[in-house]
């Protein structure tokens, strides 16, 4: 599962049920995982100050503090915002699953468990949630004004050059963690349904706008924050990067946010040699998807 073969990846399993436990911990040691255990909400919560798991298996009815307010507690320390939670459960009615999905969780296995099935979504959540940490860290690296927000509108995490600008917009709202206003969440989320590359002011006295960039992993919503004469043209890539002009022309469009679709329409070229530029862009930049190459190449225009 681990892209390091001397790593184990690590499995912290909440159940109040031992032989559910038991199943869970061989199943799970079989293929090839280190497996922690917490027999409440309580317990998981002290496991994960101290150890961060790659993937958390939860049971959602537990005596105490259930799984729905244990995962929306590890969901509120930044440390584990990334960590993949998967609920267990014998809970069928739609309420209790879209509970679970607005809490933090990102999947569902229902009891009785079937093993193969669970180590086949544990596999799929793992490899989404590495490819966003590879994306978060191009970011970083990247150094803008980039944050992500759930559906909510609360933020999930954020560049450090983002959070100074936050956390004034925190204390000016007078709220205990930074949000979205009811006016910009109902934009965001038009411009999400649309995925549309789309701006709207964030602060008329620093000039700086909101511009939706898409989606990073699953519930979260990439945003920056620039000025709207921003402009990242294909000469700057192609200078700053090392890429060809067409390649150039390519993530350049994918920096304002356009489909592939749309960029194939723009250059007159099929989706199909337009996914093939993309193959080789990747390939220079050493990044894994679309979001990677447009941080790196927002700070190719913060450059010029």
């Amino acid at each position: 599962m681990s892209p390091d073969r001397n790593r184990r990846d690590i499995a912290l399993v909440v159940d109040d049920s031992a032989d559910s436990l038991r199943l869970l911990t061989d199943a799970l040691d079989s293929a090839g995982m280190t497996v922690m255990v917490a027999l409440d909400g309580a317990s998981a919560l002290r496991i994960v100050e101290q150890v961060t798991p790659d993937v958390i298996l939860l049971d959602a009815v537990m005596p105490g503090t259930d799984g729905f307010e244990t995962c929306r507690q590890i969901k509120a320390i930044p440390a584990l915002a990334h960590v993949p939670v998967i609920f267990m459960t014998g809970l069928t009615e739609t309420e209790d699953l879209v509970r679970g999905l607005e809490v933090g969780g990102v999947d569902y296995v229902a009891k009785p468990i079937v093993v193969d099935e669970m180590i086949a979504r544990i596999r799929v959540h793992l490899a989404n949630a590495r490819l966003a940490h590879s994306a978060r860290a191009a970011l970083d690296v990247a150094g803008r004004y980039l944050f992500a927000v759930d559906r909510e509108g609360r933020l999930l995490w954020s560049t450090p050059q983002a959070q100074k600008l936050l956390e004034e917009s925190r204390r000016s709202s007078g709220t205990p963690r930074f949000k979205l206003s009811a006016a910009q969440l109902k934009w965001l989320l038009q411009a999400a349904q649309d995925d549309n590359h789309a701006s709207t002011d964030w602060n008329a006295q620093t000039g700086l706008r909101l511009f939706y960039l898409g989606r990073v992993a699953p519930g979260e919503l990439l945003l920056r924050l620039a000025h709207s004469e921003q402009s990242i043209t294909p000469a700057d890539l192609r200078k700053e990067l090392g890429l060809t002009s067409r390649e150039s022309e390519v993530l350049s469009w994918i920096s304002k946010g356009k489909t592939n679709r749309d960029i194939a329409q723009i250059l007159g070229l099929s989706p199909r040699t337009i996914d093939k530029h993309l193959e080789q862009i990747y390939a220079k930049l050493g990044v894994e998807n679309r979001t990677a190459a447009a941080a790196l190449a927002a700070q190719a225009g913060k450059s010029n």
